[in-house]
């Protein structure tokens, strides 16, 4: 009786230390998000921008620290070359050096097209945080392109100044890849789909090169963005991120 006894006794203690080890919705979006933005981060990357009857792509220079700092110089075309867009804390710019102006982007604005592409202002910059500005729930599990992944729904804190009413993301259980993203308004209704693919070495650690932005109500149109560099070892400062640095940076 007593040996029974153990062995129960045993399961239970398994069963408990297992569940434990479970992590939380939390943990699961905390990881990703810190993989794919690190601390600090310098690199390059193009948007192509597809439309029904044309096509154009951007290239740019990224620098971001931590969820409260970024910035973006655009590096091509000719026309929008040397264009540079901060945020810093709440606040963002924008310096367009054909006009010789610093121009303040107000929140009403977060939700439009960057660069008359499908990603917002709020995306691209990285106003909001996936983190801190929803509330987290695992429902369920799938699978992306072979890869098994925690399916999380993100519903907005009633004092978070985000556009989405849900977001729905897919993040593989062992990389912690953000291998899809869906956006919903707030009614519920699907506005853009991102797919995240083609998996490469940046630095000391794997991460998805390749995002394809597909907006459900516009069959045919998409942006499709392509990291080329990344680096998480750089050591950025605060003080880079400013309305005087804009003008310097190359």
């Amino acid at each position: 009786m007593k040996k029974i006894f153990f062995s129960i006794a045993a399961i239970l203690v398994i069963s408990i230390s297992g569940f434990s080890q479970d992590l939380t919705a939390i943990q699961i979006i905390t990881k990703a998000d810190d993989l794919q933005r690190g601390e600090s981060n310098e690199g390059e990357m193009s948007m192509t921008i597809v439309r029904t009857k044309w096509e154009r792509t951007i290239s740019m220079k990224v620098w971001s620290l931590g969820r409260d700092f970024s910035m973006t110089y655009i590096t091509s075309p000719a026309k929008d070359k040397g264009q540079v867009f901060l945020k810093r804390n709440n606040e963002m710019w924008n310096w367009v050096p054909t006009i010789n102006r610093m121009i303040k982007i107000p929140p009403s604005m977060m939700s439009q097209g960057w660069m008359g592409s499908d990603y917002s202002n709020d995306d691209i910059l990285k106003e909001s945080s996936i983190v801190v500005d929803y509330t987290h729930q695992v429902v369920g599990d799938d699978v992306v392109e072979g890869i098994d992944c925690y399916v999380l729904n993100l519903i907005p804190k009633e004092d978070a100044a985000v556009v989405w009413g849900k977001v729905k993301k897919w993040i593989s259980k062992k990389e912690y890849w953000q291998l899809k993203t869906e956006y919903y308004d707030e009614d519920e209704e699907l506005i853009r789909t991102e797919i995240a693919s083609e998996v490469k070495q940046f630095g000391d650690r794997e991460l998805p090169s390749r995002i394809v932005i597909l907006p459900a109500d516009k069959p045919g149109q998409k942006t499709i963005i392509k990291v080329t560099k990344s680096n998480f070892k750089v050591q950025l400062k605060e003080s880079f991120f400013s309305q005087q640095n804009m003008k310097r940076v190359r």
